[in-house]
């Protein structure tokens, strides 16, 4: 799946509780949903928008659904990142890093660790 579609923020708590347990009923989400729990409807109805736009799926047990992910965490988070890196600093990865070494939310140790996981990925590539 190329294009992952933006979720609202409801709807990404509920993506947040079935990455966690796995394949899930209604009921199971709503367990492990922050306080105030929401009403049973707005989770069906969120499953539902979930549904329409290609993230969930289910699979029926009579007159009960059990929900499961079509998107995994990792994609949409990277999806999520490159939308971000996209729409705030023109596409690049190095603008933001400076962004927040200039902000100075990353220490030189930060970066230096960043730096050795680039190494090992371009390494793991070859």
């Amino acid at each position: 799946m190329s294009a992952v579609k933006t979720l609202t923020k409801a709807e990404e708590q509920v993506m947040q509780a079935l990455w966690t347990t796995g394949p899930a009923f209604v009921k199971d989400l709503i367990d492990i949903l922050p306080e105030p729990k929401p009403h049973y409807n707005t989770v069906s109805t969120l499953i539902k928008i979930l549904q329409d736009k290609g993230f969930v799926d289910y699979k029926a047990y009579g007159k009960s659904y059990q929900y499961f992910a079509l998107v995994s965490k990792d994609e949409y988070s990277r999806n999520t990142m490159q939308n971000f890196v996209k729409g705030y600093f023109s596409g690049s990865f190095k603008d933001m890093v400076s962004f927040f070494v200039k902000e100075k939310d990353l220490s030189v140790n930060e970066l230096e660790q960043l730096l050795e996981q680039i190494k090992d990925a371009k390494k793991q590539q070859s």
